[in-house]
């Protein structure tokens, strides 16, 4: 129990061995008004609840003392406020000096505090509202308490009080986050009939996801036909849980069907739903059913993003077929999506693994185009591609065009060019500009243009002055 031992504001409160007194002209001033100019009771609660303050209890009503304890910073203050008025003849406290005193102390995290309150209002038979347990859940789940919130769940009844599905669910997701808690939730949820409330289809998901995350796809699957079995219609979140849990376990056929199956049912799949499918199959290597999928998806009433299509270049790119990214890339305008600079880079550089430089060029320089930078991994890419494969005027073109867009070419673009171009005797007089400009680039916030710019009319000049190859 809470005893008191230390003075507080004489202004207010003093607490001297664990009494609370008043100064004699204190409860005057805080707690009642004076003059009969002050509000005036309208309604006959109001002059009821008057005629108690003015009459019977020295502190006023309890509306002024909710007020006077929600105006408090202090919890402990707060609680003696609220003990004092407790022991006032014919007084009574409202619902919300409660639940402003619990969430005050739970907020502090003095739950002994509030153990003692609840064994209050269950010894005086105090009417209780869910509201009440709501925000007491709510304060051991930010506490990261799960045996107090469950505690606190089971004890509804003993107050009268029906628990409601939002209740259950927050317990639900409370205790599922620990991965020791999750069979404790689950017998919890099997026997939800027996505090009065039944599983909703939040319920459902709640645990078929937490079983997902845990490797256990029979049950969650098991969950999910019961849900039509006991007349819980699954969501369109339902469906994505259970497909996101077997892509995890590679089971990706079966998500498809689950697809069909959800489409067939009416439900018009979510793009999280779509992207799920799309990245799996991609990894799997079914890019065509992925492509196909990609295609169905404006059909079935859910327009692809920029993440589809960026999931199935990708597929192909990985899978050396440059080309069909291609493709995929040139339909995008057409269905309302235009590219991103993750769409062209992923692009570039899978052509480039591929050899095909010169396509390569004309995504970059389409990129360039756009607005996009292509960066180091792109620029870079081309131009060590041009230069192993002999096409040094290509590579100075790469270089150019960066030059142009204000782009900064990287050390190692420049380490793989020049080389290439310059004579050995020439060699010497242009490490000395080289470094100079190594050294401007090293620097973390600065740019190289303007030096750049010098060096390339050099390179671009000395290219064009070497004979052509017949």
């Amino acid at each position: 129990m809470y005893q008191p031992a230390f003075l507080r504001s004489s202004k207010i409160v003093t607490t001297v061995t664990g009494a609370v007194t008043f100064p004699p002209k204190t409860p005057s001033l805080i707690f009642c008004y004076s003059s009969s100019s002050q509000e005036s009771p309208s309604s006959p609660e109001q002059q009821q609840e008057s005629s108690i303050s003015n009459s019977k209890s020295p502190i006023g009503s309890p509306c002024r003392v909710q007020k006077l304890i929600a105006s408090q910073s202090d919890p402990l203050l707060a609680k003696e406020i609220f003990d004092y008025a407790s022991r006032q003849p014919n007084f009574r406290h409202s619902n919300s000096a409660y639940l402003i005193l619990i969430l005050k102390l739970g907020r502090a995290k003095y739950f002994s505090l509030i153990d003692d309150i609840l064994i209050t209002l269950k010894s005086e038979h105090y009417p209780v509202t869910p509201n009440l347990f709501t925000y007491l859940i709510k304060i051991y789940a930010e506490s990261n308490l799960p045996d107090r919130a469950l505690k606190t769940f089971r004890s509804m009844l003993e107050f009268n009080c029906k628990p409601l599905p939002k209740q259950l669910n927050r317990i639900l997701e409370l205790l599922v986050t620990h991965r020791n808690y999750l069979r404790l939730a689950f017998d919890l949820f099997k026997s939800a009939h027996k505090h009065g409330v039944l599983p909703n289809t939040k319920s459902y998901n709640i645990m078929m996801r937490a079983f997902c995350f845990n490797g256990d796809i029979s049950i969650a699957y098991t969950l999910f036909n019961k849900m039509f079995e006991r007349g819980v219609m699954p969501d369109v979140e339902s469906y994505r849980i259970l497909m996101q849990g077997l892509c995890r376990k590679s089971q990706v056929n079966r998500a498809v069907d689950l697809l069909e199956d959800m489409l067939n049912k009416g439900f018009v799949p979510d793009t999280l739903s779509y992207t799920t499918l799309l990245n799996s199959l991609c990894r799997k290597k079914k890019l065509r059913e992925a492509y196909k999928l990609l295609c169905r998806m404006k059909v079935k009433g859910c327009n692809p993003d920029i993440v589809h299509y960026n999931t199935v270049v990708l597929g192909f790119c990985r899978e050396g077929r440059a080309i069909d990214a291609c493709k995929v890339l040139e339909d995008m305008p057409s269905n309302g999506c235009l590219p991103n600079l993750v769409s062209y880079r992923t692009l570039v550089g899978g052509l480039c693994d591929q050899g095909m430089f010169d396509v390569a060029k004309k995504y970059m320089e389409l990129m360039i185009s756009k607005g996009f930078s292509p960066r180091f991994s792109v620029s870079h890419a081309l131009i060590k591609g041009f230069c192993n494969v002999g096409k040094v005027d290509e590579a100075c073109g790469v270089l150019e065009e960066l030059l142009k867009a204000g782009e900064s070419p990287h050390e190692d673009s420049w380490v793989m060019i020049v080389p290439r171009i310059c004579a050995g005797e020439e060699m010497e007089k242009l490490g000395e500009v080289l470094n100079g400009i190594v050294k401007v680039e090293i620097k973390g916030d600065t740019r190289i243009v303007e030096a750049g710019i010098g060096l390339e009319d050099y390179l671009i000049g000395k290219t064009r002055s070497r004979p052509r190859r017949t």
